[in-house]
């Protein structure tokens, strides 16, 4: 699985790209990453560990 930018998840989620859209779903993937359940290789690209 590819690194992939909140705009994109905000896409799969059907949600419109909208700057408060993508800012809410960036902070969710942050936290996210300091649980350890995503990491984030590049600043703005999210991917699983595992990947």
């Amino acid at each position: 699985m590819r690194p992939t930018a909140p705009s994109r998840n905000c896409q799969a989620l059907d949600l419109p790209i909208l700057p408060k859209n993508t800012e809410g779903i960036r902070s969710k993937l942050k936290h996210l990453v300091s649980r350890g359940i995503l990491i984030e290789p590049e600043p703005g690209l999210f991917a699983r560990p595992d990947a």
